[in-house]
């Protein structure tokens, strides 16, 4: 039960429609009414589809909540290689986040390093479940909304009562303390992109500067979501709720492999892990193809993904190593080299994160050691 009048009224107001804004930057998120807190759960509204991806971005160890809204009577058109063609008026919300540490109090920083959500899940309320806020640290939620010019990010950012987030367009940063189950701390800065930041990470074509949703492809989507009506596959569940046009069959969808899950094949483990932390920079058309390096679940695993291939223009960020990829020898790698890094200048992605992901790290040096080939160090 709420405790107090503001947060009875809180748990009793009734959600407001989903708010299209066609122009301008609303102060709150609120304004939107995509999600919401009530007192009890960040609550998502009406209309509000959630989703999860097979392989997720690393953000410093934080997890997501995804959301998708449409307006009534319109509907994405599938591809099975690209984002999905989202009508204007589309609205995609992202919540960062983080658990509790198990058996603590609630403080400024301190939330748990773990993989588990069995805890975070609140009641249901005018559509699928959202958060318990008792059980977790709500940081920032990003909107993407398609407006008629395109697409545009804004970032909002949760206040300490995490009753609302407001916008932050230059960003924002705030010291947070990784807790693990063995009660071990680490402590590390959680870096809010700025506007343009979030849109850069977004570009799908570097001479238009057209950006894109990452998340919202078939491969990333292709798997189950645990909805309020039963467990389904997701790109069968939007297309019955008529968010979807144009799927045949989820079954004959691309489908990324759970970078998690040990009984996928570990080339497949690897090759999801760097198309969504890597691929939506480096690939012919995004912010970093002038590196030559094609690190999306479609490069052939020759030079374009890496394979003995001389950095083009890394720097110091080479580690006086000569390939980024020697097959066999992750010790001699670039790529991981760049991702065990922390240091700006040195660490891939350059953005997004401020820790090392540990185990993201053990999965491409796994990789990197069972591949096959020689490098010529003479040419």
């Amino acid at each position: 039960m709420c405790a107090g009048a503001l947060a009875l009224a809180a748990c009793s107001r009734t959600a407001q429609p989903v708010h299209f804004f066609a122009e301008g930057r609303p102060a709150k998120l609120s304004d939107w009414q995509v999600v919401y807190a009530d007192g009890r759960n960040l609550a998502l509204n009406e209309g509000v589809v959630p989703y999860d991806l097979n392989t997720p971005l690393f953000s410093d160890y934080a997890h997501k909540l995804r959301t998708i809204w449409l307006p009534h009577g319109t509907s994405a058109k599938y591809n099975a290689d690209g984002s999905f063609d989202f009508p204007v008026g589309t609205i995609i919300s992202k919540t960062f986040y983080y658990p509790l540490p198990k058996g603590a109090a609630r403080d400024s920083k301190a939330v748990a390093r773990t993989y588990d959500q069995s805890t975070e899940f609140g009641d249901k309320t005018e559509g699928e479940r959202g958060l318990k806020l008792a059980n977790v640290h709500l940081v920032e939620t990003r909107i993407l909304v398609h407006r008629e010019g395109g697409w545009e990010a804004l970032p909002y950012v949760w206040n300490a009562a995490q009753t609302e987030a407001v916008l932050a367009r230059t960003g924002d940063a705030m010291p947070l303390e990784l807790v693990s189950d063995d009660g071990a701390k680490q402590a590390f800065t959680y870096v809010v992109p700025n506007q343009n930041q979030c849109a850069g990470c977004h570009v799908v074509d570097l001479k238009t500067k057209q950006i894109a949703p990452i998340g919202t492809k078939a491969r990333h989507l292709n798997r189950e979501y645990p909805y309020v009506s039963g467990s389904e596959n997701q790109l069968l569940h939007l297309t019955k709720l008529g968010y979807l046009t144009g799927l045949a069959d989820p079954a004959s969808a691309p489908k990324n492999a759970d970078w998690r899950d040990a009984a996928q094949p570990l080339d497949a483990r690897a090759r999801a892990y760097l198309d969504i932390n890597c691929g939506h920079c480096h690939n012919a058309k995004g912010p970093a193809n002038t590196t030559a390096l094609d690190l999306t679940i479609f490069a052939a695993a020759n030079r374009y993904l890496g394979v003995c291939k001389p950095p083009v223009a890394a720097g110091r960020g080479t580690g006086d190593h000569f390939f980024d990829i020697v097959p066999g020898n992750p010790q001699d790698s670039i790529l991981p080299y760049r991702m065990r890094s922390s240091e700006s200048g040195v660490m891939m992605p350059e953005q997004g994160r401020t820790t090392t992901h540990v185990e993201g790290v053990a999965l491409i040096e796994e990789w990197i050691s069972v591949l096959r080939g020689t490098c010529d160090t003479a040419t």
